[in-house]
């Protein structure tokens, strides 16, 4: 199939869905994260929305990877937290596989969501299984490259990542928690959802929505 090029302003609107989606869920991912032990998820991702979207209202977008990576600097002063790290990880090294592009293809944003996916698991020194956004965004990640890899357009292969972020989320739901704060309760954590799973799923939701 004809290869569908994905403009400055596609992405723009795609990191602004994303973070209103965050903003707009923030008291219901602080609820997950409460029952985690720590409680602060969803402050911590409204704040990191309001830098990007603050970013966004302020500058016009040429070069779609500077652009990306000057929106993870922005996310990260907005909330220089451990989620709010992670998130600016993502969009820094998804940039830095684009840097000079002003359109990309299907398969330059294969290529930045597994970027995104390394950059976060060497950040956050988390692995699948280990109950973090993570057992989110891998799937997804594999899922979007894979339905790429066989023609699917950018709907189709959105879909699929959202299918993998969702059932990455519900997998470990049952599983005890092994990295960072919520680690330290145990086995309270077992049965309970995710709040960085969540978030992932809320931000893929708001995008290919």
């Amino acid at each position: 199939m004809a290869d569908e090029l994905i403009t400055g302003a596609t992405i723009v609107a795609a990191l602004a869905g994303a973070a209103n989606a965050l903003k707009a869920q923030s008291d219901y991912l602080t609820s997950l994260d409460q029952a985690m032990g720590d409680g602060d998820t969803g402050i911590t991702l409204s704040k990191v929305a309001d830098g990007v979207l603050a970013y966004l209202q302020a500058n016009s977008i040429a070069d779609i990877g500077k652009f990306l990576g000057a929106a993870g600097m922005a996310a990260n002063k907005a909330a220089p937290s451990t989620m709010g790290t992670l998130l600016a990880t993502a969009l820094m090294r998804a940039g830095k596989e684009v840097m000079g592009k002003t359109e990309i293809t299907r398969q330059d944003l294969a290529a930045m969501f597994k970027a995104a996916d390394l950059g976060m698991q060497e950040r956050g020194k988390a692995k699948p299984g280990d109950k973090t956004i993570i057992d989110a965004l891998h799937p997804a990640c594999e899922a979007f490259a894979a339905a790429i890899e066989q023609g699917a357009s950018l709907a189709e292969a959105g879909a699929k990542a959202l299918a993998a972020a969702e059932l990455g989320r519900d997998s470990v739901t049952p599983l005890r928690s092994k990295i960072g704060r919520a680690s330290w309760v145990g086995e309270r954590t077992e049965g309970q959802l995710d709040p960085g799973c969540e978030a992932l799923v809320v931000m893929l939701r708001a995008v290919i929505a």
